[in-house]
């Protein structure tokens, strides 16, 4: 699969130079979450699922935070090589890192009381095999992992803070919008990237 190619560059790129590669959306991104999860006073021993963790580099962060108890799945093998190298690289040995396809969770993915997504819901929406059907998967699935009244935190840059409130609308609830920068086209000001706070619906 495609990820595997290009996470197997980047895990041999990691190797020879020590560079983690890119952060999705960017640090800003990163940092204005996890200074939101700080601003809630949530406890730190909080279970955390990080949604197609990629090279790991949030979970890192958060446990740099104090977090303890953080998962990160994706899909991708080579992904996880990549997060478990970096991880130990950091000196971050407490992540719970797997393989897993979120949409189709095997029963060890228990119930989180966080589930953050950077871009999956994205990739899965633009995939040419059924994104509707996929995107019905992906609800279920957070809708089966996430506890009662459990937060999901997701950053896009492909659907509109309605457009997703739209697609979340069964079982969950929006409670924030978090800020991002803004731009200006035509004489309108919107933002390239959507960042949204739910809650499940108890």
């Amino acid at each position: 699969m495609c990820w595997d190619r290009a996470y197997e560059r980047e895990l041999q790129f990691f190797h020879d130079s020590g560079d983690v590669g890119d952060i999705w959306f960017g640090e800003e991104s990163m940092d204005r979450q996890i200074t939101w999860l700080e601003s809630q006073k949530i406890p730190k021993d909080t279970a955390l699922l990080d949604i197609g963790t990629g090279n790991g580099v949030f979970l890192i962060e958060l446990a740099k935070a104090g977090f303890t108890n953080l998962t990160g799945i994706d899909d991708s093998s080579s992904a996880v090589k990549f997060a478990k190298a970096i991880a130990e690289k950091e000196e971050v040995l407490s992540l719970k890192l797997q393989v897993a396809d979120f949409l189709h969770p095997f029963p060890n993915l228990s119930q989180y009381e966080i589930c953050v997504d950077k871009g999956t819901f994205d990739v899965i929406s633009l995939s040419p095999d059924h994104p509707a059907e996929r995107q019905n998967f992906y609800r279920q699935s957070l809708h089966r992992v996430l506890k009662n009244g459990g937060l999901f935190l997701i950053t896009s840059c492909n659907w509109t803070k309605e457009e997703l409130v739209n697609h979340f609308r069964e079982g969950f609830e929006m409670l924030q919008e978090l800020p991002t920068p803004k731009f200006q086209f035509g004489g309108k000001s919107g933002n390239s990237v959507t960042v949204l706070v739910f809650k499940r619906k108890e």
